[in-house]
């Protein structure tokens, strides 16, 4: 399967403000610092499509984009990102559960935890909130350009367990700069919610 076009089509912080057309939905979840918008730049072959930065939280909408004319990927605000406001931060999870819990036409959540790390107590309570809803999770590991060969079956295994991965669920490794994992992924974010799959 292949990305041969996306487009970015709307920022959202309110249900009303979001696509209309009853397409399918792939959402992205994680740390501010996680790597959403270079994955999302990645996968989609466009260096901009989602706004990167260096500073952690840049995010603080929710971002539609269009993916094959077909389904939207849709980037949430990152999480666990000390420097912002408390009340900001609430501002933003208000936001992020509006979409997450009422929006039918989501089919799945990627979350993203860094691969050379122990996941965050926020990873943990956004992968079982997203078990607790019913929704189909790949977890991806960014960052994997940065672990060493012999660290790479123990990080799994510490994330696996951390954050008691299902069965049902998919685990995979994934670096924006060697572009590891790449295809693989592709092939997980498209199943089920492409066309051309029918």
């Amino acid at each position: 399967m292949m990305i041969k076009k996306s487009e970015f089509i709307t920022s959202a912080v309110k249900p009303s403000q979001y696509p209309e057309d009853n397409r399918l939905e792939v959402a992205f979840v994680g740390r501010s610092n996680a790597g959403k918008s270079s994955l999302i730049n990645t996968v989609t072959n466009r260096r901009n499509l989602a706004k990167t930065s260096s500073t952690p939280g840049k995010t603080r909408l929710i971002n539609f984009f269009l993916i094959n004319d077909d389904f939207y990927f849709v980037d949430l605000p990152g999480y666990g990102f000390a420097k912002v406001s408390k009340s900001e931060q609430e501002k933003w999870g208000g936001m992020m559960e509006a979409y997450l819990v009422n929006r039918t036409q989501l089919k799945k959540i990627a979350l993203l935890v860094d691969s050379r790390h122990k996941p965050t107590k926020e990873d943990v309570q956004m992968y079982e909130w997203i078990k607790y809803y019913g929704y189909e999770a790949i977890i991806v590991a960014t960052k994997s350009d940065k672990l060493k060969r012999n660290d790479f079956n123990k990080n799994k295994k510490t994330i696996r367990e951390t954050l008691n991965i299902k069965p049902e669920d998919k685990f995979i490794f994934f670096s924006a700069l060697n572009k590891e994992g790449k295809e693989e992924l592709i092939d997980l974010l498209l199943e089920g919610v492409s066309q051309e799959n029918e």
